[in-house]
């Protein structure tokens, strides 16, 4: 083993959780702890229930990998946790993840910087629907703004759909916006130790690329290199940096983007703790940059290094 992998110390890689993302989150952190192992990295997995404090303090583990999607892992407050246990993480820390988990907040932050983010309504009552129908025409998406991987979100394209769409995302928790509709091409940009790695462009038959498109259709296209000019790409890659820059994100994530008709931009969502499957978006960048999985993975768990916990 190398020098930088013995100075890991012994890593808890923290999945699971109690979160919608639980099964993404699962399959991440497998992909993940084999190739720490497989790199030399004293890892152990720890499926994370509310005991982890417990288990970490009675584990002796120097650093934690974070694997964990969604409320209860990704939004801040596991990262608190760790900061009171002394314990130095991966990826961003309480305010970054936080702010990037929230839809709404990091819509309001990017719209306060100038930076594009489709129009938005927030919708908590039934005349909430009706402006929104009035202010962003049809078709329009509604979201909840704390979840991830598409849960709980719906392509409204009837009137008469906005009810469905508000109770199943209100069903998730939290707050519920509709989103006015970006028509064009759909694309991500992963970051990786305010590296922008080379982008890539999504294709699904689906309305959008929602769960399934993500982790379970074997028809959505992974298109990278994305087939846009160097100079364009270049110039949207400052764009995403400045994106996951003001949620104060850090260390690795992903931002995910639209190019409409006119190849305007529109900021969709920052992750802060992206899916590391065979599905997933991160390591498909890497691979193109010429860094494969454990490199990733080993990269990912030195950022650790960078935070006074």
């Amino acid at each position: 083993m190398s020098a930088a992998v013995n100075g890991f110390g012994k890593v808890a890689l923290l999945m699971g959780g109690w979160s919608a993302e639980r099964a993404i989150s699962l399959k991440s952190g497998a992909a993940v702890l084999e190739a720490l192992r497989a790199a030399g990295v004293d890892a152990h997995a720890i499926d994370v229930d509310h005991r982890v404090a417990y288990v970490l303090n009675e584990g002796g583990f120097d650093r934690v990998f974070i694997m964990l999607h969604g409320r209860g892992g990704e939004d801040g407050s596991m990262q608190g946790m760790l900061e009171v246990m002394g314990l130095p993480y991966t990826g961003s820390g309480v305010l970054g993840s936080a702010l990037a988990m929230d839809k709404l907040r990091s819509k309001q932050i990017w719209l306060a910087t100038g930076l594009p983010t489709p129009e938005y309504v927030v919708l908590e009552t039934q005349q909430d629907c009706e402006r929104a129908l009035q202010q962003l025409g049809l078709p329009m998406i509604v979201k909840p703004v704390l979840e991830g991987s598409s849960i709980g979100m719906s392509k409204v394209e009837h009137e008469a759909g906005i009810a469905a769409a508000w109770e199943l995302a209100t069903a998730c928790g939290g707050k519920v916006i509709a989103e006015r509709w970006i028509s064009g091409r759909e694309y991500t940009a992963a970051i990786l130790n305010r590296r922008v790695l080379p982008m890539i462009r999504l294709e699904t038959p689906r309305q959008f690329y929602d769960y399934i498109a993500k982790y379970e259709a074997t028809d959505t296209r992974y298109i990278c290199p994305c087939g846009l000019e160097p100079a364009h790409e270049h110039a949207l890659a400052d764009i995403m940096l400045a994106a996951f820059d003001t949620v104060g994100a850090s260390g690795w994530g992903r931002v995910d983007f639209m190019l409409d008709e006119n190849d305007q931009p529109w900021l969709i969502e920052v992750n802060t703790a992206p899916g590391m499957t065979d599905h997933s978006l991160v390591p498909m960048a890497a691979k193109q940059a010429g860094i494969d999985f454990g490199q990733l993975a080993l990269e990912i768990l030195g950022s650790c290094d960078g935070r006074k916990a």
